[in-house]
Formats: C-alpha cells, structure tokens, sequence
C-alpha cells in the first residue's frame, strides 16, 4: 500500500516553503510576539492567494474539495515557520464539523468566508479549574423560545483577537428536561468581556472570555440539541490529524537547525558534529522525525478515507509525535549548547511550542487513555 503524497500535494507543499521562506520564516513569529500583527497579516493574506484557508472546504462553498491529507505538507511548513493563527481551528477542528453537522444556511453562511480568508474560528472549550471533558463544561445554555441565554467562562481560548467566530461547547437543557452538551457558534461581537492570560507559546495569545447573559439562537446551534459529545470527539479526530503534521514541521526545522550548527560550531579545533554524542543525537532526532512523518501520513489518510482504526492511529500518532518533538526541542537546545537558552537563537520557540501542544484540546495522559479506549484495552 502506497501512501506517498502525489505531486500535486508536494508541488502545493513547495510553494508554502517558498512563500513562507520569503517572508522570513520564524521572523513572523517574531514580530508577533512583540505585538507586530502586520507581518503575520501580509503572511496570511498570501497564504489566502495561495488557497491555503480553501483547501478542505466542499467545492459548493467555494473551496478546494479536498481532504486534509492535502493539507500535510502546508500544515508541516506552518510548523516549521511556527506561525501564528488560528488555521488548525477554523479548518481542521470547525470546517469538518459544519460540513458534517451543519445546517445548509450555516454552510451558506460560514464556508465560503473562511475559504475566503475573511472569517476564522477559535475554540472556547475548556473553563477554569476544568478540563476537555464533558462533565467540566459549566457554561449554561437556557433556553428561552427559540433562543438561549449564556452565562458563564470559557478559559484558555486561543487568539481571541484574531478570530471572528468562537466555537462554543455549552451544557443546555432540552424541552424533556435531559441535560446534555450541545455545540454553538458565537459571533465574537456578542461577547463585551475578554480578560488576556499568560501562555508559555507567546505566539499563541490566550484569554479568558465572559458570557453574560449572551443571546444566541438555535440557528448557531450545530447539529442537535444535546448531541455534542459526539460532535467533539469527531473534531477532535481531525484536528488531531492535522496537528501531527503540525508537530512533524517542527521537528523537520529543529533536526534541520541542529545539523547545521553541528556543522560550523567548533570546540577542540574540529565541528562538534564529529563527536559521537552530537553524532547520536541528532541521528536519533532523525529516526523519530521520519517515523512521525509516516503516522501523520497514515493518521490523516485514515480520516480521509473513515478507515476502520482510524481512532487509534489519529490517537497513536499524536502521541509518539508529541513525545518525539518534546525531545527533540530538548535535544536542541543541548546541542546549542549556552547560546541554545538565549532568545537570540530559535530553539526555545520550539520549546515553547512543543509544550503547549502538550496540553491543548487535551493532555497527554487524557490522549493515551483515548487510544487505549480506541483499541480495546
């Protein structure tokens, strides 16, 4: 069985590189964690020329039609570039889930614009002291005729001032008294009070928002009332899919990073490559990014194609990447050596990256006992 990415994808993937590499790569980051929003600005609007935000959406809408096994190899160059936005939560976590579960009118509504580049999505999901699971979801829905007043706090929530749209998981009541979660999209104009916390990725802005007595009606609910869990578990299948393609970019950048300079930093009159301990590492660092490669492959033609094992691959993959990249990040600043704690270098973005993947949309620990559950253990 053949799962080599056809020319077409590679060629796509190659322009990404390009663009990406003419406008400075990690510098992007850079920029925008010190507040600059222009560079990332013109990077994406590139990226919207490019298609980039038109890939997985349905041909009916406006898009590309294809699935996110074309999207690999863009997602890998976003990794390596470690760009900011909110790419993995518009079209990896909420486009699969309106052209499963939505309404024609909010297809209609949402699609074309974010195939478009003009409208994105953030996830608020997770409340303070709680967790990605359902029984932590307090945010109460009510309802009143054919609308829902909202109250309560979503924490953690990604890019806020980026987004124009949340996707909002909220515990509601439906008209047989039965309590369950259902899944809303909330225009970010209906929400007044936004609070910024601290994240250890700085090109990640993450915040605190505030539903008070926020109206919604049920033509922001997706899908039915109460069915929710279901609906996560779903995204969080595609979004995991693409965020290995994500975490292998970054680990393709630091291998690429750490051979480099083990080629023209010196100690004892010859490069430190020589030494059979940076030989080891990054052979190791290696290893492990082509097998991540392979299981990001494998992890997201299984969604594509709703293979059998999917779960468990999607599930397994995340996993060894996380861990392979942890590593890896680690490795490199070791290999740098004094010079590789300094924010002058580009290890600790890295770093950073790795660790904040490491619980977003779930922990580790939450991630193994998934694909266990996904096997049968």
């Amino acid at each position: 069985m053949d799962f080599a990415l056809n020319k077409e994808q590679e060629l796509f993937g190659s322009y990404v590189r390009k663009y990406l590499t003419e406008q400075g790569t990690t510098n992007i980051a850079r920029a925008f964690i010190n507040g600059d929003r222009q560079r990332f600005d013109q990077a994406f609007q590139g990226l919207v020329e490019l298609g980039y935000p038109s890939i997985n959406v349905s041909e009916d809408y406006a898009g590309m039609g294809l699935g996110l096994l074309d999207m690999v190899l863009p997602l890998e160059e976003m990794g390596r570039s470690v760009l900011p936005g909110l790419f993995l939560e518009t079209n990896s976590f909420a486009v699969p889930l309106i052209e499963k579960y939505g309404t024609e009118e909010q297809k209609q509504k949402y699609l074309p614009a974010i195939a478009d580049g003009s409208l994105q999505i953030s996830v608020a999901w997770i409340e303070p002291k709680g967790s990605y699971t359902a029984s932590s979801i307090q945010l109460r829905g009510v309802e009143k005729g054919d609308e829902f007043v909202l109250n309560g706090v979503k924490s953690l929530v990604a890019d806020v001032e980026l987004a124009d749209t949340f996707l909002v998981p909220i515990r509601t009541t439906s008209p047989s008294h039965e309590e369950g979660i259902s899944l809303f999209l909330v225009d970010k104009a209906m929400i007044k009070n936004v609070t910024q916390q601290q994240s250890i990725d700085e090109t990640r802005k993450l915040s605190q928002i505030y539903f008070e007595d926020v109206i919604v009606n049920k033509e922001q609910l997706i899908g039915e009332l109460n069915e929710g869990d279901n609906m996560l578990e779903e995204g969080l299948l595609s979004f995991n899919a693409s965020i290995c393609a994500i975490m292998v970019g970054c680990m393709a950048a630091i291998v690429d990073m750490a051979a480099e300079y083990a080629k023209i930093r010196e100690q004892f009159g010859q490069p430190i490559g020589r030494f059979q301990a940076i030989k080891h590492a990054i052979a190791n660092m290696k290893v492990d990014l082509e097998l991540s490669r392979s299981l990001s492959y494998y992890a997201n033609w299984a969604y594509d194609t709703t293979a059998e094992d999917r779960q468990e691959s999607i599930f397994a993959a995340r996993i060894f990447i996380h861990n392979a990249l942890q590593k890896a990040a680690a490795a490199n600043v070791q290999i740098h050596g004094g010079i590789g704690f300094t924010e002058e270098l580009d290890c600790h973005l890295y770093v950073k990256r790795a660790r904040y993947y490491e619980h977003y949309l779930g922990s580790s620990e939450c991630y193994y006992e998934k694909a266990a559950a996904a096997l049968g253990w």
